[in-house]
């Protein structure tokens, strides 16, 4: 046990101040003392194994130091009493690395697994087109190339509009209805596309899903960080992407064997691909209805009656989650936001850099891995052949996915981790522009396994966006903001393989490709530096501060003094980068 002053000692003493930091005065009989539970050690910010997590002694106590922990600072963050884990939050409560490891655990089992599952079979349903190319889709219906990229503009373009409407419902209604609702109304029209009959169905059913699949991803996110901490968080995102490559694979073969219909009722077999992964996808989304609890502490429901997780549990999920972002019970789990809160987001200039990225960084490899399993079929392979041979790429993609999500946790910097993307496809592209008709389709098969297969960074950006964003409603939009300029990215990916240029050798187009990888490595370069000048003065104006200013920063008194206050709150935030 420790002894700490409850409120009225730091209402009465008066802070000196000298850079002691020392209250004047001593205490008086009417000031009172309170007896609180130990804090566990503080976690050292030092680099990880690569392996396995830091080790704790098991039965020692593994509550972290927070702001509760102060009497002023505690009633600055104490929880709303309309945020819906109220009732289980506790400053004194206290916990062990043994409960902590079993509690988290338990959430990675019921909650994280079924969000990759959920995840999954968005990419099933997101994916088949390229897979539905190998067997005749583009003949069967009369299209070009240029009609396959303009539905797939289409699908980005409404993918980003729905990006943000979709986070704002989701606040509204809670993302525990709105992404199974998602999921159910997409399936359908995965479902509809067996009935497909040319290009204005095409065009219709790709500007439809982009609009029921928009702000999936972000909306999954936002669940998720209910339950994680922000040091949890970018290591399953990794593994929630690693869904999305299990579900190329696994999709290459189900199409494998799908494709292999082609005749039956007199229907093509991509038909039958879109018929029925649509189906399984709404299986999917009926049983999230009853995977997905709201909260941490509203898991009992007529069908679990029981919950999932005890009082002591749920009193551990609220308490480590706060003690590590305070911000997230600001709002409650179905507040939406207002249109000045929004726009104030919007106007937050220090997120830009990120947004710039996310819009370019994803350019450089997506128009070779979105005509991969096409132009393996132009080189003469079949239909199960070419589906077969995409599965090395998604595999690579899978391995180096991880072994750069944890290489930014390990060496701490997100820049550096997603700025080797760039690295890694430069030399590639280079390659791919070198060749003409007379190269071995290995080779080629080779070099584009190698780029499709890069080092997919997305999830590291995510987390960077995330972490670097204050609030649960800021967390919401940015990053909404943030997909939509990945969305972006991604119709000026769709067009610039163009159908007057022959795909196996795109000298215009990997011309582009290459100047926009190398554009790509300055904005990392300008970005780090960004940050950095800001996280500097940041660290200039705080030591320039006397105690006193550094408390009434903290305890908003004393504003009288303090004329610029307020303006350089906002300057004090550090940056990740």
């Amino acid at each position: 046990m420790s002894t700490v002053l409850t409120k009225d000692f730091y209402s009465k003493g008066e802070l000196d101040s000298s850079d002691s930091g020392s209250f004047k005065g001593a205490l008086s009989p009417t000031d009172s003392v309170q007896e609180v539970p130990t804090l566990g050690a503080a976690v050292a910010k030092e680099a990880q194994s690569f392996w396995r997590r830091s080790k704790h002694e098991l039965d020692s106590v593994a509550t972290q130091p927070s702001v509760f922990d102060d009497p002023v600072t505690l009633e600055m963050y104490r929880p709303p009493a309309v945020w819906e884990n109220v009732h289980r939050f506790d400053p004194s409560a206290r916990w062990t690395w043994r409960e902590e490891y079993r509690v988290v655990r338990k959430i990675d089992v019921l909650i994280m697994v079924w969000a990759c599952v959920m995840f999954f079979s968005l990419d099933l349903d997101r994916s088949n087109i390229s897979q539905a190319n190998t067997d005749n889709f583009l003949g069967d219906l009369g299209l070009t190339t240029n009609d396959f990229n303009l539905g797939n503009t289409l699908f980005k373009l409404c993918f980003l509009i729905a990006e943000l409407p979709s986070q704002l419902i989701s606040k509204r209604v809670g993302p525990d209805v709105w992404i199974p609702s998602q999921m159910v109304l997409w399936s359908f029209v995965c479902v509809s596309q067996f009935w497909l009959s040319g290009r204005s169905s095409f065009l219709a059913t790709r500007c439809l899903l982009g609009f029921m699949q928009g702000g999936f991803i972000p909306d999954v996110i936002l669940y998720l960080s209910y339950f994680y901490t922000k040091t949890e968080l970018p290591l399953r995102l990794a593994w929630f992407w690693v869904s999305n490559y299990v579900a190329e694979i696994v999709g290459a073969f189900i199409a494998t064997g799908l494709l292999r219909l082609r005749g039956v009722g007199g229907r093509a077999g991509w038909r039958y691909l879109f018929l029925i992964e649509g189906a399984l996808t709404l299986g999917v989304g009926i049983a999230s209805f009853f995977m997905m609890p709201p909260s941490p502490t509203q898991t009992k429901a007529w069908f679990r009656p029981k919950g999932w997780f005890t009082e002591r549990e749920e009193i551990i999920m609220v308490n480590r989650v706060l003690r590590d972002d305070p911000s997230k019970s600001n709002m409650h789990n179905r507040e939406g936001l207002s249109v000045k809160k929004i726009w104030t987001i919007l106007k937050d200039w220090r997120m830009w850099p990120i947004y710039g990225l996310g819009i370019v960084f994803l350019v450089p490899v997506t128009p070779p891995q979105t005509y991969l399993t096409l132009s393996l079929r132009n080189l003469g392979y079949t239909t199960t052949q070419a589906n077969l041979l995409s599965v090395p790429s998604k595999f690579l993609g899978m391995i180096l996915l991880l072994a750069f999500c944890y290489l930014s946790e390990i060496i701490n910097s997100r820049i550096i981790a997603t700025a080797f993307l760039q690295v890694w496809a430069l030399p590639l592209l280079i390659a791919l522009y070198t060749f003409d008709h007379s190269t071995s389709p290995w080779v080629y098969y080779a070099v584009v396994t190698l780029i499709t297969g890069f080092p997919y960074v997305h999830p590291v950006q995510v987390a960077w966006a995330s972490t670097n964003s204050s609030g649960v409603g800021t967390r919401t939009v940015s990053a909404s903001i943030y997909n939509m300029f990945v969305q972006a990215g991604g119709i000026i990916a769709a067009n610039i393989y163009r159908d007057d240029d022959k795909i196996l050798v795109d000298k215009r187009g990997n011309r582009v490709l290459i100047a926009i990888c190398v554009m790509n490595m300055a904005l990392y370069a300008l970005t780090y530096h960004f940050y950095s000048g800001i996280n500097k003065r940041r660290d200039r104006i705080w030591n320039s501060w006397s105690v006193k200013v550094r408390h009434s920063s903290l305890d908003g008194k004393h504003q009288d003094e303090l004329p610029i206050q307020v303006l350089m709150l906002r300057a004090l935030e550090f940056y990740n980068m």
